[in-house]
C-alpha cells in the first residue's frame, strides 16, 4: 500500500488500514530502520512550533540531557540514513517520493485533517526525551536557550552565526546538521555516483533578524572546507526528501534548506564556510567540523 501511495501522511496511511495512528507510525519506523528506502517523519510550521515551545516555558521546563532545562527542541528528526549525521536533523517530509517527485516545498504548513489536540489549560510535565532517530551518539542537538555570542563569525555544528548581506540585510545562519556519507539520500533521488565519490547533504536555516529583505540564495557560497584547505561547491541537484533553499528571506522570516555535495570519496571536510560572494570577507562565517 505504501508503493502505491507513494507519500503520505501517518494518519492517512493508519486511516487506510483501520489501525491506530501511533501504531502505524511505529510500524513505519520499523520498516524504515530494516533498511528499506522509506522515509518517516513531521512536517510542520517552524514559527509556530517555536511559539508553542515558547509558550510551553510557562507550563513547565523541559529537561535535556543531564537534566538541564532546555527552552528549544530540534524542529523535527529525520530517519536514520547511513553514515554519520552531526547536527540537529530538523523538518523531514512523509513518505518516500521516488525520483519522479519534483522537490517539495521547504518546511509548508500542512492542514491538519486528523482530530485536533489543544494545548494544556495548565501545567503539565513534558516526557524526557528520547533518541528516536539517528545513530547514537552521532547528533548533538542545538538548544533554544544557548544564544550565540553576538557577531560571532565561528561556531560548530548547532551553532548559530549572524553576519550581514551585501544589501543591508542583517540575518543569522544556523549549520543545523551535516550528513556525510549522504549517498542513500542521493541515489534514492535518482542520481548515480561516480566510483570514488561520495555525497554531502548540509542543512542551514537562515533568519532574517533585520528590516532589509534578503534577496539571495541562502547557501549560494555555501562550500566544504577541507582538511587540505581546498573548497568544494555545491552540486547543482537537489532531493526531494531534503528540499533545497529558494530565494529570499524577508525581515522576520526563517527559511531552511538543504545543500548536496559531491566529492572523492576519501576526502576530509574540515569545515563549511558560508560567505555573501565568491571571496572570503569579514562578514564570511565558519563551522568546523568534528570527528
Amino acid at each position: 500500500m505504501i508503493a502505491e501511495m507513494g507519500r503520505a501522511a501517518v494518519h492517512e496511511v493508519a486511516a487506510r488500514l483501520g489501525m491506530d495512528p501511533r501504531e502505524a507510525a511505529t510500524r513505519l519506523i520499523t520498516l524504515s530502520g530494516s533498511g528499506l528506502p522509506l522515509l518517516v517523519g513531521v512536517e510542520c510550521d517552524p514559527n509556530g512550533i517555536r511559539k508553542a515551545l515558547a509558550n510551553s516555558v510557562a507550563w513547565g521546563n523541559y529537561a535535556g540531557p543531564g537534566g538541564q532545562a532546555v527552552r528549544g527542541t530540534p524542529s523535527g528528526p529525520y530517519p536514520p540514513v547511513p553514515g554519520t549525521v552531526h547536527g540537529t536533523p530538523s523538518g523531514p517530509y512523509p513518505g518516500y517520493p521516488g525520483p519522479q517527485g519534483p522537490p517539495s516545498t521547504p518546511f509548508p504548513a500542512q492542514p491538519q485533517t486528523g482530530p485536533h489536540v489543544g494545548p494544556p489549560s495548565g501545567p503539565v510535565p513534558l516526557p524526557e526525551p528520547m533518541n528516536t532517530w539517528g545513530v547514537p551518539g552521532t547528533s548533538g542537538w542545538a538548544r533554544g536557550d544557548q544564544a550565540p555570542a553576538p557577531r560571532s563569525r565561528t561556531g560548530k555544528i548547532g551553532s548559530t552565526l549572524e553576519t550581514e548581506g551585501l544589501e543591508g540585510a542583517r540575518f543569522t545562519i544556523q549549520l543545523v546538521e551535516v550528513v556525510d556519507p549522504a549517498d542513500f539520500l542521493f541515489t534514492a533521488a535518482g542520481y548515480k555516483l561516480a566510483d570514488g565519490e561520495r555525497a554531502v547533504v548540509v542543512h542551514t536555516e537562515l533568519a532574517n533578524i533585520g528590516q532589509v529583505p534578503f534577496n539571495a540564495l541562502p547557501d549560494m557560497y555555501l562550500v566544504l572546507m577541507t582538511n587540505k584547505g581546498e573548497t568544494v561547491g555545491k552540486a547543482p541537484v537537489s532531493l526531494s526528501s531534503r528540499p533545497p533553499h529558494k530565494i529570499g528571506v524577508q525581515p522576520g522570516e526563517t527559511a531552511g534548506g538543504h545543500t548536496v555535495y559531491v566529492l572523492p570519496e576519501d576526502t576530509v571536510i574540515f569545515s563549511v564556510r558560508w560567505s555573501s560572494r565568491p571571496e572570503t570577507d569579514l562578514n564570511t562565517l565558519v563551522w568546523t567540523i568534528e570527528d
